[in-house]
This record gives C-alpha cells, structure tokens and sequence, in this order.
C-alpha cells in the first residue's frame, strides 16, 4: 500500500489517456462541492444567527472569515511549489483534515479570539482543498485536454452554493449554528478524506519539457513583464468583481427593489457563471489568451457599467445579472489557464499559487472596500462606476499580456 506522505514516482507526462487516473474526475467534482459549500459558503447563511447569539459584531465575524481567505492566499504560494514537486493526494487529503479541524474549533469557539483562530486555520485548508490544487492536479494529468477537464470540475464547484446553502439553513433550523458546523465537519471528513486519499494515487507525471524552444525557468517567468502585467490585470480584476457581487443587493434596495427581487437577481448571476464556463472551450479556441483576457475582463466592466446607469426595468436587470455572472464563470477559466496558455504547465502549481495569491486576496477585501467606498462616492451606482473603469483598466492591461517569445511567432 502506498503510504500517504510517499512521494509519487514521477513518469514522463504524456498526452496518452491511460496515465490519467480515472476516478481523479468524478472525485474531484464531489470534493469541490462538499468543499466550497461547507468551509466557504456555510459562513453567510450562518453569520447572522452566530452574530444574534453570541453578541459579536457582524463586522469582526465577517473580518475573521476574510482574515481566512488572506491566509489561504498566502499559503498557496507554498503549496503550489508542493503540488509541482508531489502532486495533489498529500495536499488534498491533509487539507480536508485541516478543514474538519476548524470547523471544529469554530462551532466551539467560546469566544471571538478562538472563532478567528478557527477561520485562521480554515485558510490553510481553503488553499490546500480548493481550486487551485484541483486545477494543479487536472492540468498536469489531463495535458492537452485540460481545459475540458478544468471546465467539468468548475461546473461541479459552481453547484456548492446551490446543494449547501439551503442544506445549511434546514440544519441551522433545527440545531443552530454550531450543531450545524459540527454536522457539517463529519461530512467534511466523510467526502473529502476518503476521495482525496483514495482516488488521487496515480503517479504524478514529470513536467513535459519541449524539445524545440527552451522553457522558461519559473524565476524566469515570475521576474518577467508578462508575468506582472497579468498579475496586476487579475488582481484589479478580482477587485471588482466580487466588490459587484457583494454590492449588486444594496445597489437594488435602495433603487426599490424587493429583497426578494435583489436576492433573484444574485442568484441568476449564479446560473449565469454556469452558462459562461460551458462557453470557455469554445471561446479559448478562437482567441488568443492576451486578447481573451482583455475582451472578457472588459465585458466585466461593461456589465458593471450598465448596472451604475440603468435603474430598471427589473427584467432588464436581471438579464444583465446573467450576463455578469457569464463573464464571471469565464473569468475563473481565464485565471486557471493562465499560465499553461503563456508558459506551458511545467511547475504550474508555484506559478498559479503566486498569480492566485494577490487576487485571492484582493477578493477578500474587496466586500468590506467597497462597501466603505460608496458612502464617499455618494452612493452605489457611482461606486459601480468606479469599478467598472476598474475593469477597464485591468482589460488594457491585460491586452499586454502575451509573452515575447509567443510575439514574435
């Protein structure tokens, strides 16, 4: 039996499809929904209750939640040098214990300075359980077809919100939040650590190496102006795009909308980024990846400039909620091939940590910016102004982002 901590024998990576383990897929797409929904997506459908019953503010809960997605941003940079050099099984399954291990400290917290240390904790696990190791391990596995592969897996993780929220709530009901979290921890363990440990024992393909052009060394890539360019466009990006999506419901209250409407509306953005990753295969292959970047960043700047100047009717905005939630399901292709569309896959785990690192944080603080930046922009429609030329700074830059060898091809 191979022991967990082991490290894979590394064969030539190959294109030939008896080297990708099977149940890799399939077992991937349930631990990114059980994933997601329980460490990520519990939190807002849990907050209000934990704020009523234990008297903290909804500002320090949600900074502890936040203050965990900072963590996973930082600690990714170093497992992303983890999966190049052992793969995704170690990192995985130690993640998924991680993960059951805070939620355990968060649902006994008896007080706010352990509940933050619980969330602390969950940022080890969110960089070590989420996308950026499963796209690691599809992209090295998968090569060429990975973009299939990564589509497949994101469609699944895009179902996290839609199975656990209510799940979340009808337990919440019944039990409160911190019988729900403890509830929600055993199945943590239940899906994820038998998966992670079971399904991803394939040995881990060498990084190909091309025979024609020398490839770049990654401090090679990492000191280069594409590389900074891309980083800089992503991480202005992711900005504002989750600055929209946390903003979109107040922006329609105060236009008069119903919460009930505000909530549709966010929840067609959801549908939206369905529609938009099952577009990507099709979109990578009639676009360069410098210009894919620019036009799809910029139809983020678009969505969000229509929202800042038309009030209504209701159905033309939730229309447009569709369209940005298309935008944004691209947006999260765009980020995970990235770097295999400029530099190929060979140590892609290091090179993704470091470009998710900036805009995974980025996201991170962006609900709390730009909730403090409406009230001295003088209200939400100027603030989604504001972003959009956000957008649309970030989709020039982002037109600069083709390496130099690739330019003079």
């Amino acid at each position: 039996m191979t022991h967990l901590n082991a490290r894979p024998r590394a064969v030539a990576a190959s294109p030939d499809k008896q080297l990708r383990p099977r149940a890799a897929l399939p077992a991937l797409c349930l631990t990114q929904i059980t994933s997601w929904g329980i460490v990520y997506y519990a939190f807002p459908v849990l907050n209000p209750e934990i704020t009523a019953t234990t008297g903290w503010s909804a500002a320090a809960t949600t900074a502890a939640f936040s203050a965990a997605l900072v963590v996973s941003a930082l600690v990714g940079i170093r497992v992303g040098r983890i999966l190049d050099a052992r793969g995704p099984r170690m990192v995985m399954t130690t993640g998924s214990a991680i993960g059951t291990a805070s939620l355990l400290v968060i649902a006994t917290a008896p007080n706010l300075f352990l509940f933050t240390a619980g969330w602390l904790l969950a940022g080890f696990a969110m960089a070590s359980t989420f996308y950026q190791p499963a796209f690691a391990a599809l992209t090295r596995w998968w090569a060429p077809d990975h973009v299939r592969a990564l589509t497949v897996v994101t469609l699944a993780g895009g179902l996290a919100s839609t199975v656990f929220a209510p799940l979340t709530a009808q337990l919440s009901a019944h039990f409160g939040w911190r019988h729900t979290y403890l509830i929600l921890a055993a199945v943590l363990a239940a899906v994820t650590l038998p998966a992670h440990a079971l399904a991803l024992r394939a040995s881990w393909p060498a990084p190909a190496h091309s025979t024609s052009v020398q490839a770049p060394t990654s401090r090679t890539v990492i000191r280069s102006r594409t590389f900074l360019l891309l980083t800089t466009a992503l991480t202005l990006s992711a900005f504002a795009m989750y600055a929209v999506v946390v903003t979109l419901v107040p922006l329609l209250l105060d236009r008069g909308y119903t919460t009930n409407q505000a909530a549709w509306a966010l929840g067609l953005g959801g549908l939206g980024q369905t529609l938009g990753r099952l577009l990507y295969t099709a979109i990578a292959r009639r676009t360069t990846p410098a210009v894919r970047a620019a036009v799809l960043i910029g139809l983020g700047g678009v969505s969000t400039a229509a929202f800042a100047l038309i009030p209504g009717p209701y159905p033309l905005l939730a229309a447009l909620a569709v369209m940005a939630g298309t935008v944004r399901g691209n947006l999260t292709l765009l980020q995970a091939t990235a770097v295999t569309d400029r530099w190929g896959a060979n140590q892609y785990g290091r090179l993704s940590g470091l470009l998710a690192a900036p805009t995974t944080t980025a996201s991170a603080l962006a609900p709390f910016a730009g909730t403090a930046l409406s009230v001295p922009l003088g209200g939400y429609p100027h603030l989604f102004a504001g972003l959009a030329l956000v957008s649309a700074a970030a989709a020039l830059i982002a037109h600069r982002t083709t390496p130099p060898l690739t330019r003079r091809r």
